[in-house]
């Protein structure tokens, strides 16, 4: 198991916790949002704006990095820190995710998976072994084991073979990642919205001993009622002193249920993606720059917001630049939502360590109702 790597709750609320995740890079405050840097990149931010925001953490895609430029090449360039320049952790994904949504592009087997790049339609293969040495080469801090992740909705029979295949990958993911001091490796549940798979999992998972835990599985089509309904149960089925990880989640008010449901971590393209889109996270919910409400609006986009497009523009501007095309729009307005979510966050950790984490939801949730401020 990692040296330098632990995680200290510090109060809870219900079933919420906040606390802190400490590496030899850095601490990552919980309940904490990843923003998502696949290519090496947070798309439209440079990483000092991204840090800026309160972000502690980056989150890095060993799919696409094994593709392009390669790990051996980011490596010799001196690992994924320096190659991008952002000096504190970052987690790595194993690519599991990716490679299920190839399709038809890929051929699983109990060694792995092959498939052929989205890129160019050179073969490759990936296993739990190649995937710790990828990301070994990457540097990354926290390290995902191996899995497979079925689309959803999927029968309780193929849901049950995918998640024993990943324990097995499990297994040999621990194998493969050895004695690393200062880096962490996450095993991941899976299981689909089975609570007794899911149970048996977290069984597998624990008897195998990992530095984290992540919730896997969800966000890949089930809906929301369903999300929240295997979170009322998957995370007490972990171990309350590692740190659980819900991946790939996402909208503000999944992000609130998730972190009353007990989850620390997660991570979502939402935010940058959004913000290239023309899209805007507000406190009220979101916005369309794109709209044609905002072209004389001098008002900013979110009262009282101190990030630089609230700050020094107008929603007009906004309007204008969005429907231009011109990429300032996709930075000041990725720069405001990464804002937005870290606002949020820490509004959470400050809620949960002063015990008053139900009027802070109800209050997300009354805001939210009252919609978009009122066209001038």
């Amino acid at each position: 198991m990692a040296t330098n790597f632990s995680f200290k709750v510090t109060a809870t609320d219900g079933a919420a916790r906040t606390g802190a995740i400490k590496t030899p890079r850095g601490e990552i405050r919980t309940p904490a949002f990843m923003p998502v840097g696949t290519a090496a990149t947070v798309k439209a931010m440079l990483p000092e704006s991204v840090r800026a925001t309160g972000a502690d953490i980056l989150l890095g895609n060993t799919y696409h990095l094994m593709l392009r430029p390669t790990a051996e090449r980011i490596a010799a360039l001196g690992g994924l820190h320096k190659f991008m320049n952002w000096d504190r952790p970052i987690l790595t994904d194993s690519g599991g995710f990716q490679v299920m949504s190839l399709g038809p592009l890929r051929k699983l087997t109990e060694e792995g998976v092959r498939f052929s790049s989205h890129l160019d339609g050179s073969k490759h293969m990936l296993t739990p072994e190649r995937s710790m040495e990828i990301q070994k080469l990457l540097g990354s801090d926290i390290v995902m084991c191996f899995d497979e992740c079925p689309a959803l909705p999927a029968t309780e029979t193929e849901v049950a073979k995918s998640m024993r295949l990943s324990m097995r990958w499990a297994q040999r993911s621990r194998d493969a990642f050895g004695d690393r001091p200062g880096h962490a490796l996450f095993g991941i549940m899976q299981g689909g919205v089975t609570r007794e798979l899911r149970e048996e999992s977290a069984k597998a998972l624990q008897d195998i001993g990992f530095d984290g835990y992540a919730v896997g599985g969800l966000a890949v089509g089930e809906g929301q009622e369903a999300m929240f309904s295997v979170l009322d149960y998957a995370p007490g089925f972990l171990p309350a002193e590692k740190p659980r990880y819900l991946m790939g989640v996402g909208k503000p008010d999944d992000i609130v249920g998730a972190v009353q449901r007990g989850i620390d971590m997660m991570d979502c393209v939402l935010p940058s993606r959004s913000g290239r889109t023309g899209q805007a996270w507000t406190a009220r919910g979101q916005v369309n720059l794109r709209n044609a409400r905002h072209k004389d609006d001098p008002r900013p986009l979110e009262d009282g917001c101190q990030c630089p497009a609230c700050q020094n523009y107008s929603r007009a501007y906004l309007h204008h630049v969005v429907k231009a095309d011109e990429i300032i729009g996709s930075m000041l307005l990725t720069w405001h939502n990464l804002h937005y979510y870290q606002v949020l966050m820490q509004g959470l950790r400050d809620a949960i360590a002063g015990g008053r984490l139900a009027g802070f939801v109800a209050d997300f949730h009354a805001m939210r109702a009252e919609g978009d401020i009122d066209p001038i």
